[in-house]
């Protein structure tokens, strides 16, 4: 008790009363805070001895002794002490994870490796297994920095049974210490588990990719894992990275020295891939490894190795020369129904007939009609071309036998097969045989019920079928043979406006007037406006041709059965060929009543000129008095224009002024004034004030200015009741939007809008007595 001091003495009478006050105890050590540390050590020594379960009294002890032995080197005395008191604490203390990581420390700084491991292993042993989390970290930052391998491998272990989603951590450190067997196995294992989540945010995919490269870089140290299996198996679940992982395979066996194995490996991998860029991406690996090699063998060139460097010079030429096949090959892969994809192959092996036929037969092999992209009857075609160019015409007539025996998905399809077929035969000038084929081809097959029409039994409603056997009956058949096809076609409903036209056309070569006419009345029949327009048009032009005025009747009745349904777009033309008929063979009067009809019927837009027409012909046949009633009639038309209404104003007025009656003329040009404004139609305007300047008085010329005014006056009022109109409505749309607005700006608006109407709604004078008039110079700067 020597270090007791006077001053002390009050701290010991405190904790003589209070022995079980850890607040006394820590106020006498912080009351010794500048003795000698040894005296702080007693100091708590003999509160632990009274309180050994208080944490704060051994926290604050060990951190103290902690600091004071700081400086002190590892093998000193009072590092021992120190550690001999952590130990100490931990009897009382075994369940607080801060005084154990504190001791941790420690024994990491002393250097003692098995002392230290044990201490991590009574560590994790003492706590509770949910505060591992904090002890694990210092453990393995431990065993790195150790330096001894096997017991890093080991603590990594039992590390991951409590935590299997570090398994990347514990494969980096094997890298880093090239345990890469190890490595592979363990990546291989958390590849294959499908649950596993990588904490780095890699997919399994990624995994995948990094174990294959484990295994490309260090194929010799990697024993334990089968890696063809495991890369295969990858090609399986990967079809993305095809190319890659079969590289990954090739490159493994070239670190291992199998070179043969991977020229293995990088054939079955450009025979099997799907897609153009792990094509790309296989190939020119296995460019570049045969380069290579080649390259290798080149430098270390002798005589006695000549033969195997010519041998893998040419295995290089060959793999160059065909990739263009192993290109098609991998489309074909993609879609072996391709047919245009099979033609392009064809043209691969140009000048190998034997080549081109081999991949002919094997594309017919493998193609399904029902799923084939493209035109297969082409692929048919090209083959007996194939055969025909080289002269074997035989065997071409046997592919095309095949062909029209073989399915389709369309009509069209067997039909140009057979057409191809027939025009072999005219180009090797076997044109009896054309015909019979074309004729066997248009045979209509029997139908049984409850069979199914296959496209053979439908081939003869193909139209490009019956409109080539037609063309050769009419080159190489007869007339009845041709007649025979032509009404075929007719029963079977296969034929266009073309074929019976050119059915018409055939019988009147032939002087059979009648029975093409009759051929004209069933093409009527089968079609309807507008495609049958054509048929009316020379139906009716080779009618008139061929008897004139001889059956005017007939000709009319079939002129105004053409009228019956026709669509307005086809009645000028048939109503002006109706005319000409009736001026030519027929009367006058009846031409003027059709030329009556057809300004009625036809388009608004051919109205004007259908009215022109009219009035020139009228003239022509009767006069020109006898144009008024058209003229007026004319000008009662309320689908002309005003533009048109003008014009046709303006002859009418020219005849009545030519006739000498002028009142008339000048009636007719103020009538049609109340369409002609002023500022549009000047012409019609300067045409009047001529007439009036020549034939008119001072009165008939103020009249005019009067009308000219009145009518100016309309058409402005009217352009600005449709301003105000937008005006307004733009108005009643923005107080919709705003739902409000300025009372008294919507009061005056309205009262101008009100005021606007009631102008337009009377027709009213302006009340504004002091109007300014025009006069007539007004009107010469018009003009």
């Amino acid at each position: 008790m020597a270090y007791i001091q006077r001053e002390d003495v009050v701290f010991e009478e405190d904790i003589l009363r209070n022995p079980y006050s850890i607040r006394h105890w820590l106020r006498y050590v912080d009351h010794k805070e500048d003795a000698d540390a040894r005296v702080r050590f007693n100091i708590y020594e003999r509160a632990l001895k009274q309180m050994p379960g208080s944490y704060k009294l051994w926290y604050r002890y060990l951190v103290d002794r902690r600091a004071y032995t700081s400086n002190f080197p590892p093998s000193h005395r009072a590092r021992r002490d120190m550690e001999d008191t952590y130990r100490r604490s931990l009897v009382y203390m075994h369940k607080m994870p801060r005084i154990w990581l504190e001791y941790l420390e420690v024994m990491m700084e002393s250097g003692m490796i098995t002392a230290t491991r044990r201490a991590f292993d009574a560590c994790l042993q003492a706590l509770a297994i949910t505060q591992h989390h904090r002890i694990w970290p210092t453990y393995l930052e431990f065993v790195r920095r150790a330096g001894v391998p096997e017991t890093a491998v080991r603590v990594y272990r039992r590390y991951l049974m409590v935590e299997p989603r570090d398994a990347e951590e514990y494969i980096d450190y094997l890298v880093s210490i090239a345990r890469f067997d190890e490595a592979a196995l363990k990546m291989g294992e958390i590849v294959s588990d499908l649950k596993y989540v990588s904490k780095r945010g890699k997919s399994n995919h990624q995994l995948w990719l990094d174990l294959c490269e484990l295994i490309k870089e260090h194929p010799e140290d990697i024993t334990s894992l089968r890696i063809d299996k495991i890369i295969r198996g990858g090609l399986k679940r990967f079809t993305d990275m095809t190319g890659e992982l079969w590289c990954a395979l090739a490159n493994y066996h070239i670190r291992c020295g199998n070179f043969e194995k991977a020229r293995d490996v990088y054939e079955e991998g450009i025979q099997t891939v799907k897609t153009v860029r792990d094509f790309s991406t296989i190939f020119e690996a296995y460019s570049e490894f045969e380069e290579a090699t080649l390259n290798a063998m080149i430098e270390e060139s002798t005589d006695e190795n000549d033969i195997e460097l010519d041998l893998r010079l040419a295995r290089y030429d060959n793999l160059t020369e065909r990739r263009p096949l192993l290109l098609s090959s991998v489309l074909l892969r993609q879609n072996p129904h391709n047919v245009d994809e099979w033609l392009k192959r064809v043209l691969l092996f140009e000048g190998k007939p034997q080549g081109m036929m081999n991949t002919f037969m094997e594309a017919i092999g493998t193609i399904d009609y029902k799923q084939a992209v493209g035109k297969l009857q082409m692929l048919w075609v090209e083959f007996a071309k194939l055969y025909e160019k080289n002269g074997q015409l035989p065997q071409a007539r046997g592919v095309f036998e095949k062909a029209v025996q073989s399915d389709f998905k369309r009509i069209d399809d067997l039909a140009t097969v057979w057409c191809e077929y027939a025009e072999m035969e005219i180009r090797n000038k076997q044109y009896k045989k054309a015909l019979a084929l074309l004729r066997r081809a248009t045979v209509v097959a029997p139908r049984v019920k409850g069979e199914d029409q296959t496209v053979q039994k439908r081939v003869h409603k193909s139209l490009k079928l019956w409109s080539m056997c037609a063309d050769l009956e009419e080159s190489l058949g007869t007339f009845e043979t041709t007649k025979s096809v032509y009404n075929r076609m007719l029963e079977l409903r296969v034929a266009t406006v073309q074929i019976v036209l050119n059915f018409a056309s055939f019988l009147q070569e032939n002087k059979y007037f009648d029975d093409s006419f009759a051929v004209y009345e069933r093409g009527l029949a089968l079609f309807q406006w507008p495609v049958v327009f054509e048929l009316w048009d020379n139906y009716l032009t080779k009618f008139i041709e061929r008897y004139g005025g001889k059956k005017i009747e007939r000709t009319r009745e079939l002129f105004e059965q053409c009228i019956q349904d026709m669509p307005k777009k086809f009645a000028k033309t048939v109503f002006l060929k109706y005319a000409q008929f009736e001026e030519e063979f027929g009367l006058a009067r009846h031409a003027m009543a059709v030329y009556k009809r057809a300004t009625q019927t036809v388009m608004d837009k051919e109205k004007y000129e259908m009215w022109q027409v009219y009035i020139k012909r009228a003239a022509f046949f009767f006069g020109v008095k006898s144009t008024r009633d058209i003229f007026s009639g004319a000008m009662e038309d309320e689908h002309l224009s005003d533009k048109e209404m003008s014009l046709i104003a303006t002859q009418f007025a020219r005849l009545e002024q030519n006739l000498g009656e002028i009142d008339r003329a000048r009636a007719i040009y103020a009538h049609a004034s109340q369409v002609c404004d002023p500022r549009t139609n000047k012409k019609f305007w300067k045409t009047w004030e001529d007439f009036e300047t020549t034939n008119g008085n001072e009165d008939t010329a103020r009249e005019m200015i009067r009308i000219k005014h009145s009518v100016a006056a309309q058409f402005n009022t009217a352009s600005n009741m449709s301003m105000f109109k937008n005006i307004e409505d733009q108005v009643t749309s923005s107080s919709i939007q705003a739902q409000a607005t300025d009372a008294m700006a919507m009061a005056e608006k309205q009262t101008k809008i009100n005021f606007v109407k009631s102008v337009d709604q009377g027709h009213s004078e302006p009340s504004n007595k002091a109007e300014i008039s025009l006069d007539d110079d007004d009107d010469d700067d018009d003009d």
